[in-house]
């Protein structure tokens, strides 16, 4: 049986692992995937790769192609899921700020340097005209701190997936004043270089496994209710989700590839660029 180590967040869209877990199917292929929810999100899970803590991440797009430039020994191996992420821009429900243009020159909570939710505020200031230069920022870890944060005026905004936050706006703890969708594919596979030389064929079984299941996710009997007890979330509002939720089973391309890391440049995200074959590996 050979152990392997995969982490993501605990979000509506790795929904599909876990139910390829429960049923057996990489056991039955002498795979033991051990899945790990990272909170923390895109910058933990990075350092987690790099520090051989993860031999696979279902991570953003944005953010590991930042830290593969920044010297992250790993590759991206499959677009996961292809339709954008839309993040929700939330206030504190209580608060003054009314528009997303209130929100030039206030200090935005992230989840941690290198994270979505600080790439999506230089995508959102890019996108409103402000200078990225004055941006300030409020580490905050996890939704939780975030909460805390805006509630106590710490932080005056915060980025997160719209969907995932929707109970907060709910129960009148946060407000929605916008959203900003990626300009990219929103989660792809990534796997630790080390790992992906010494069990090419490990890998390329597991994406067949979760290809099978995402290909057909949206067909799963009841499917909306599952994910909206999961996930304690409207099931008008999933039923949504996964209209707008596009699927992948095929590997970032070279000319989407440089699409998107010429983007980041442009926003200041990254300051070099690295080569398709150093970041991307086809199977």
């Amino acid at each position: 049986m050979k152990t392997v180590k995969i982490v993501g967040v605990p979000e509506h869209f790795n929904l599909p692992w876990h139910l390829c877990i429960e049923n057996g199917e990489f056991e039955a292929e002498n795979i033991d995937l051990q899945w790990n929810n990272i909170p923390e999100g895109t910058g933990k899970m990075c350092q987690m790769l790099r520090d051989g803590e993860a031999d696979i991440a279902v991570i953003l797009t944005e953010g590991i192609v930042k830290d593969i430039v920044a010297g992250n020994p790993s590759k991206i191996v499959q677009i996961y899921v292809q339709s954008p992420l839309i993040w929700g821009i939330h206030v504190a429900a209580k608060s003054d700020f009314q528009t997303v243009e209130d929100l030039k020159d206030k200090k935005v909570a992230i989840s941690r340097i290198g994270s979505g939710s600080q790439l999506m505020a230089y995508v959102n200031a890019h996108e409103n005209g402000w200078k990225t230069d004055n941006l300030q920022f409020e580490i905050i870890n996890t939704i939780d701190g975030a909460v805390e944060a805006l509630t106590k005026g710490t932080a005056d905004y915060f980025m997160w997936e719209r969907f995932m936050t929707k109970p907060l706006v709910d129960q009148g703890i946060f407000r929605r004043v916008g959203d900003c969708p990626t300009p990219w594919p929103s989660f792809v596979i990534t796997v630790r270089d080390e790992f992906l030389k010494k069990n090419p064929k490990v890998v390329e079984k597991i994406l067949e496994i979760i290809n099978k299941t995402t290909h057909d996710f949206t067909r799963i009997p009841n499917i909306d209710k599952t994910l909206s007890e999961l996930f304690n979330q409207k099931i008008e509002d999933i039923q949504e989700w996964l209209k707008l939720t596009q699927w992948s089973q095929k590997n970032l391309s070279e000319k989407a590839f440089i699409k998107i890391q010429n983007q980041l440049f442009d926003l200041g995200i990254i300051d070099k660029k690295s080569t398709f074959v150093e970041t991307v590996k086809a199977l």
